[in-house]
């Protein structure tokens, strides 16, 4: 949708666990020097201030990123995403939150230093896309276009570099968006098996979910692995909790996770809060 702006929700709960993901399966993937391909569907506009007003008016980030910002002992599931967030702040006190492109790029190529590593990023909505230009007009290996997410990754696949990571996060401000990423993961799969998908999705109507969710555990997978942090029981009304479906997932993912989404709902929402990590589908 391109009413869409996340500068709304940048740094909030969902962010936390969805970067959280992605940071630690990009970290684990640079044990191999092999290069490479990130792919983000939709990448906002890849750095927002969180003091700005619009991060102000909801002030979703308190309750995520900033909740955390103070802790110095962190499981090891958060490292590579704390860590990497620092890099962006490098006075200490928290102002900017990256979006996945940039803290991708920023993990693989400033931190690992990985200069052979490349990343693609699309959006549509105007401001965003404009805005995304600008802040990724300086990184190396980096391209960013104006087009449909969906169009885009079928274009893309299969990658030069043979390994890949996927990220595919919509608003689902409307149930075409649960189609779509199903349509898309179908496709991806048929063009390259072997990438690593990240999906991620809001817990708003449990039926909703468990309905797209049966119908991506029905495709043709070697593994499966569901990983949802809620700060209270759905309901129906308002965002509950989100969650990450994670195909093709590293083997040590499912143990970090364990230990880190405990600690998270201590940190985050100690008296309604809770976690789940199932894998869905196992290989035989």
């Amino acid at each position: 949708m391109l009413s869409y702006q996340h500068g709304f929700h940048a740094g909030n709960v969902a962010d936390v666990l969805k970067h959280a993901v992605l940071c630690y399966v990009l970290d684990y993937m640079t044990q191999k020097d092999k290069p490479l391909y990130f792919h983000d569907v939709h990448a906002g506009r890849g750095l927002y201030d969180l003091t700005h007003p619009i991060a102000q008016k909801t002030g979703e980030y308190r309750e995520g990123i900033a909740a955390l910002w103070p802790a110095t002992s962190l499981p090891v599931g958060l490292q590579p995403y704390l860590q990497t967030l620092h890099l962006f702040n490098e006075k200490g006190s928290l102002r900017f939150y990256a979006g996945s492109l940039l803290l991708a790029q920023t993990l693989l190529v400033q931190k690992h230093k990985r200069e052979h590593d490349r990343f693609f990023a699309s959006e549509l909505h105007p401001q965003e896309y404009s805005a995304l230009c600008e802040n990724t007009q300086s990184l190396a290996n980096v391209r960013v276009q104006k087009v449909d997410g969906y169009a885009a990754l079928k274009a893309a696949l299969p990658p030069k570099e043979r390994r890949a990571v996927v990220l595919i996060d919509p608003s689902y401000e409307t149930q075409s968006d649960d189609a779509a990423v199903v349509d898309a993961l179908t496709e991806a799969l048929k063009r390259f098996a072997t990438g690593v998908y990240l999906l991620w999705y809001p817990i708003v109507d449990a039926q909703r979910t468990k309905k797209m969710i049966k119908k991506i555990t029905a495709l043709p997978l070697k593994n499966l692995l569901q990983i949802e942090l809620l700060v209270r029981e759905p309901n129906g009304e308002g965002m509950a909790g989100s969650g990450m479906l994670v195909i093709n997932s590293p083997w040590s993912l499912a143990a970090a996770m364990q230990e880190m989404l405990p600690w998270l709902v201590q940190k985050i929402a100690p008296e309604h809060g809770g976690y789940r990590v199932v894998s869905l589908v196992e290989a035989d």
